[in-house]
């Protein structure tokens, strides 16, 4: 049963071959079992998954139908979930339950998905290694001495490793499409206000985005169906109809265009890398696909402006724990100062103190406009790059990580080598593009991932050209020896 997709789950469901909570107490057993291997829970939530399995049992029985109905699934701990532990992977929310469940969250549920726990997280999603979660590093099940990527490592662990079909996650720099790549899936960002932030605790506003991690294209479609959509509680989320992405799935690739951007080819990139994104690509001309050079000359710009903006918004959203509200109190404060230094001291770790601080520094009287503001005018910069490209392609490629994943421990001396990890990623944040990557091969037994970006609302093109790759390539199929 582990070994099943989202939709061969919801074939079996319907075909009466097993039950959802048959299905549920196999998996929490597996779960039991395997992830003190890899960390890759924070929370579980058997009591509440077993009673939405009956639920959706008995919604079955009485003639409902639907993709979700029935399906495990597990949230990245930063979606609220009502009367559940939501920490955010940090020590400041260890002790917080939320009063509410997100949008997210609330959306699935009524899909009828079972909620089986919580997954791990860099702490407030900031990390792209899963070692700064204040519950310990997740381990990558390709390598149980290589990180899973992050921030959603947690998610994409699990799935990986067969504990469940699919997740949520989230992606503010690539913390979808990274962990995808390190571990075997398909992950996917959506377009900045397709999904709501409602419930989901921010790092850094403007460029949160929650989104699926699945094994196949076809999952990620199934799983964002029930994600999608406008939500007046947020007052980012675009009012756009969502349309049947299962449905648009095998769409023809004749004559689509891919660009390339000879960017993405620079010295920073593993050669071995660059031969599986270049097999990817003809693959892909053999489905039909034209393939075009393009150039976004604004790339390099792109990692300090990101490391300018997302700390800045970062700075300002964490100021509210401070040890009076929720969330972690020191013992014994001596006064309002002594409270909020030792409270804020003792909840973050080193790494979200690192990027409050950085923020806090370019939103400061004296460097503002050197530096906040300089940043935002490099977003438009990026942003107009990818609008010219789209002029002439309908899609660009290229690798999603520059490296296969790293041994535990090993950038931790140097946040700035991690940082840059996410030279392929941050563009589609910044110009708020949705984004794909799906597996492409391996390097030293380590998953690599390539990448698909497309203009605003094109989820389904993306989705489309994966499962097409995904039909003619066997790489989504492989699983880590052991689980």
């Amino acid at each position: 049963m582990h070994h099943m997709t989202l939709a061969e789950i919801a074939r079996g469901l319907a075909d009466k071959k097993f039950s959802s909570e048959e299905l549920t107490q196999v998996l929490l057993a597996r779960i039991a079992q395997l992830d003190p291997q890899l960390n890759s829970f924070i929370s579980l939530t058997p009591e509440l998954a077993l009673s939405q399995a009956k639920a959706a049992d008995a919604r079955r029985a009485n003639g409902e139908t639907g993709a979700l109905l029935g399906a495990p699934i597990a949230h990245k701990d930063l979606f609220c979930t009502l009367g559940i532990r939501t920490s955010c992977g940090s020590k400041m929310l260890d002790n917080f339950k939320a009063p509410y469940d997100a949008t997210v969250v609330a959306k699935l549920a009524a899909a009828g998905a079972v909620t089986l726990g919580k997954t791990n997280m860099d702490e407030f999603a900031m990390g792209s290694a899963n070692e700064s979660s204040y519950y310990g590093a997740v381990k990558n099940p390709w390598n149980l001495e290589h990180v899973p990527g992050g921030s959603s490592g947690g998610s994409a662990a699990a799935v990986a490793a067969r504990l469940l079909p699919a997740a949520t996650a989230t992606d503010t720099g690539g913390s979808i499409r990274q962990p995808a790549a390190f571990t075997n899936l398909t992950g996917l960002k959506p377009t900045y206000g397709r999904v709501s932030r409602w419930g989901m605790i921010a790092y850094a506003s403007s460029l949160d985005q929650g989104g699926p991690l699945a094994r196949t294209a076809e999952d990620c479609a199934i799983l964002l169906q029930g994600m999608a959509g406008f939500d007046p509680n947020d007052s980012t989320s675009i009012d756009e109809p969502v349309p049947d992405y299962s449905a648009g799935l095998n769409g023809s690739l004749q004559g689509l265009r891919i660009g390339v951007p000879k960017e993405y080819f620079g010295a920073g990139l593993d050669p071995r890398i660059a031969d599986l994104i270049h097999n990817s690509i003809k693959e892909l001309e053999k489905l039909g696909a034209v393939i075009k050079e393009i150039s976004l000359p604004n790339m390099q710009h792109a990692i300090p402006a990101y490391y300018v903006i997302a700390p800045a918004e970062a700075s300002s959203n964490l100021s509210r724990f401070d040890g009076v509200r929720f969330g972690h109190r020191c013992e014994n404060p001596e006064n309002l100062i002594d409270l909020y230094k030792r409270s804020r001291g003792e909840g973050f770790g080193a790494e979200v103190q690192r990027r409050i601080m950085v923020g806090a520094y370019a939103l400061s009287a004296g460097y503002y406009d050197a530096y906040y503001l300089k940043a935002q005018k490099i977003r438009r910069l990026v942003k107009n790059d990818f609008m010219a490209a789209f002029n002439e392609v309908d899609i660009i490629l290229g690798p999603t990580t520059p490296n296969p994943a790293w041994k535990l421990g090993a950038k931790n001396s140097d946040p700035v080598a991690a940082y840059l990890e996410d030279v392929y990623t941050i563009t589609a944040n910044l110009a708020g593009l949705p984004g794909l990557s799906m597996p492409a091969g391996f390097v030293d037994g380590l998953p690599v991932g390539v990448q698909l970006l497309a203009p605003y609302f094109q989820e389904g093109r993306l989705l489309n050209v994966a499962h097409q790759y995904q039909l003619n390539t066997d790489w989504h199929t492989r699983t880590p020896t052991g689980f």
